[in-house]
């Protein structure tokens, strides 16, 4: 479950790829209605894009184009579609993806290949900590791949640790699939209710929706705080999203999430779609592989991230990536000073007293960005928000306005029904 491209040259892998492309434009030339249109509208043709330089030609899509012309991009008749997912909404209205039988058995090769590289083999026991309902196509392709890789899995979903741990406890699970952050409250959990967490089946977990890891690969405040507390515990992140059906997940070096070849196409583009040099941050697009219901050209994932080709000491010559670095549309001007919600989630993290927190930010009167940190702390002293305000200026120059809470009530809107993820950022500009 290791595909021998992985390993091949640069040269050979371009090759292979390139191949894949021109099957694609062959497709797309036949059964899409959006980029038929979009070739002839700039007098272009599918037979002259050849080679992965050809691709620089083509304009990109965005997800408003989605939004708006969203049954243009299905290249099948509906009677084909088998399954209906739409995407988290994180920066705005979801969009609807219809996935054939194929698309499906392709998600599930996927996420098999991605649990391989991990180091996770058909004898380990999975303890899915994520939806698999909700229109949300991580926790199908969590359990599809673990079908496929031929691992048992128990879906346990997300929320309420007593279950998560009598589901330890009864079927010995060695992988936690799971939001980082909640691993903190099962050892929350398990700390006053007087379970040995150091000592238990689990070995590996499978970090989805948040970075455990700064730039240089290093544990953030976020992942070093679970290291700390769960020791025999092996972190691994992993980046995918619902528009490129594909995963980048770590090897056991945790250098960068690994490219898979045969699923996608990945470029790295500056603010005028120009590509960025390696270990530069750049707007990573993708161009998917193999998908028949909704393939996608060129899509901007409006996920800013660097990049690094050097082969890794696994002994794969694919691509890694780095770690989400910010959203292009959530980046905030504070002040004179940019940031992204990852610096500011970096501070709070590394806060011991602040269980859970709401980051929000809107437009004041002069036009101007404004942040409002909602704080969850059990009991507020006259220091706490001094601490903070100092740890933010010290970190970022700038200190936000902070609204402590009780973690309850943070909770309450950080897990909303209707949600798949913590909503930790609110964009009301």
């Amino acid at each position: 479950m290791n595909p021998d491209i992985e390993y091949k040259s640069e040269d050979e892998i371009k090759l292979f790829q390139e191949k894949k492309l021109r099957e694609l434009m062959l497709y797309l030339s036949e059964n899409s209605k959006y980029y038929r249109n979009l070739f002839e509208k700039n007098n272009l043709s599918f037979e002259e894009i050849k080679t992965l330089e050809d691709l620089q030609k083509i304009p990109v899509t965005e997800k408003h184009h989605l939004q708006k012309y969203n049954d243009d991009f299905l290249c099948v008749p509906k009677n084909k579609v088998i399954d209906y997912i739409t995407t988290s909404g994180t920066l705005g209205d979801p969009v609807t993806f219809m996935l054939t039988e194929k698309d499906l058995n392709r998600l599930a090769y996927n996420e098999c290949i991605s649990f391989a590289c991990a180091g996770i083999k058909p004898e380990d026991i999975i303890q899915q900590m994520v939806t698999i309902d909700k229109r949300f196509m991580a926790g199908l392709a969590y359990y599809s791949g673990a079908v496929r890789l031929g691992a048992g899995i128990i879906r346990v979903g997300g929320g309420i640790p007593e279950l998560q741990w009598d589901t330890v406890k009864r079927l010995k699970p060695s992988v936690f699939v799971t939001v980082p952050s909640f691993l903190l409250k099962l050892a929350d959990y398990a700390e006053k209710n007087n379970i040995d967490y150091e000592n238990t089946s689990v070995k590996k977990a499978i970090c989805i929706g948040e970075p455990i890891r700064n730039d240089n690969f290093e544990l953030n405040k976020l992942g070093k705080r679970i290291s700390e507390k769960w020791k025999n515990l092996q972190l691994y992140s992993t980046y995918a999203s619902t528009e490129m059906a594909s995963a980048f997940t770590e090897c056991e070096a945790g250098k960068g999430g690994h490219h898979h070849p045969e699923l996608i196409i990945i470029e790295f583009l500056d603010e005028n779609n120009n590509p960025v040099p390696d270990n530069e941050q750049g707007e990573l697009t993708v161009t998917t592989l193999g998908v028949e219901g909704m393939p996608l050209l060129r899509f901007k994932t409006g996920d800013i991230m660097k990049h690094y080709t050097n082969k890794c000491s696994c002994g794969r010559n694919t691509t890694r990536l780095g770690p989400v670095i910010g959203r292009k549309k959530q980046m905030i001007k504070y002040k004179g000073t940019t940031l992204y919600p990852s610096s500011l989630y970096d501070i709070l993290d590394d806060t011991e007293d602040v269980e859970n927190y709401i980051v929000e930010v809107f437009t004041n009167d002069i036009g101007t960005d404004e942040i409002n940190i909602y704080a969850g702390v059990k009991k507020v002293t006259t220091e706490h928000e001094k601490k903070l305000k100092d740890r933010f200026r010290a970190k970022l120059r700038v200190a936000p306005k902070i609204i402590f809470e009780d973690p309850k009530e943070i909770a309450k809107r950080l897990y909303p029904e209707i949600s798949r993820k913590p909503v930790k950022f609110i964009d009301r500009r």
